[in-house]
């Protein structure tokens, strides 16, 4: 079996796709280029984060001269998810190290941590919103300065997209899925800004429990981020992916010249980044250069048509030993050893 491994430039699910001027000259070198796209990352992390702080230390102003349960509920969803910019900061710096000894594959999978502790972080800010909106509930306060609390509302609205666009935009350019979700989350985080808006509408209009009941809605619409945030980390962290990608891979590794058969197809994510290995079959009268030239044609198709691909390992074996069941060493007897066999 031979196998091949090159570095290939990060790319995402939503990058696009390689233009056909570059397709013409064009080299898949060593240096790895998330060192570039992270950094990029750290500063729309860093911007983001110096936005939302200041909508909601602006929102913390209001909520102490109007005492609105609702915009308490909005103010520390606004601040909890500033905060969450913090662990994946950091999982960006993580990931422009190199591989070492200890971690051959890097430090991408910090990102997956940083995943799990902004979903934890999200749905401590839900627990937390939710209880002062029960408690306002029993115990009803005066909601003062309604016109104030509209403006925060407006504010935090404002805010958050504005913080949205800039993640998005930013994380399309570096092709970024994670910091594409991450904006969209703040877009989810503005439109409950303007709920507040709505609940302090309900109190002017004289019912006085719009306001905790505003709150409450709020809290729902957090632990729905939580669910689906949740959901998709916890995928990624336990190697799930969409299954209609193996099947892509395999589809455009068969219709290599020289490739006879694919056998097995493994992906996994490593942080925002999609790796992927591929087991080929060629004809068994090939040289072992001849097989290396197949095998390279075959990453080279799967990087360029599949752009989401970071990476890619092709494994090749002969048509008449085809499948990793061919590698199985059956049992044995070697030196002092009890009988074994290995089975991979």
């Amino acid at each position: 079996m031979w196998k091949l491994d090159l570095m290939h430039p990060h790319m995402s699910a939503d990058a696009p796709s390689p233009s056909h001027e570059h397709s013409r000259a064009h080299t898949h070198g060593v240096i790895d280029p998330s060192i570039l796209t992270s950094k990029r990352g750290i500063y729309a992390l860093k911007w983001s984060l110096i936005g939302l702080m200041a909508t909601a230390i602006l929102q913390v102003v209001i909520v102490y001269y109007s005492g609105s349960v609702a915009l308490v509920a909005d103010t520390i969803h606004n601040a909890g998810d500033a905060l969450t910019a913090i662990p994946l900061w950091l999982a960006f710096r993580m990931s422009t190290r190199k591989p070492t000894k200890r971690f051959t594959y890097g430090y991408g999978r910090v990102e997956d941590l940083a995943g799990i502790v902004i979903v934890l972080t999200i749905l401590f800010s839900a627990v937390l919103a939710g209880y002062e909106s029960i408690m306002r509930l029993f115990h009803p306060q005066v909601v003062q300065f309604l016109w104030a609390v509209a403006v925060a509302s407006l504010i935090g609205f404002v805010g958050n997209e504005l913080v949205a666009v800039f993640r998005i935009n930013v994380g399309n350019e570096i092709a970024s899925a994670a910091l594409v979700a991450d904006g969209h989350h703040a877009r989810i985080d503005g439109l409950t800004s303007l709920a507040v808006f709505f609940g302090a509408v309900g109190v002017y209009l004289g019912f006085p429990l719009a306001d905790p009941l505003v709150g409450l809605a709020i809290t729902v619409a957090i632990l729905r981020i939580v669910w689906g945030s949740g959901k998709g980390v916890i995928t990624r962290a336990i190697d799930g992916i969409d299954p209609a990608i193996p099947d892509e891979i395999r589809h455009a590794a068969a219709h290599t010249e020289g490739v006879k058969d694919v056998t097995e197809v493994r992906v996994r994510w490593i942080g925002h980044r999609l790796h992927a290995e591929a087991n080929v079959a060629v004809d068994p009268e090939l040289s072992v250069e001849a097989g290396h030239v197949i095998a390279k044609e075959v990453r080279h198709k799967l990087l360029h048509h599949l752009t989401y691909l970071s990476n890619a390992v092709i494994h090749v074996d002969p048509l008449n030993a085809s499948g990793e069941e061919h590698h199985y060493v059956s049992g044995h007897d070697y030196g002092d050893l009890t009988p074994h066999r290995h089975n991979k």
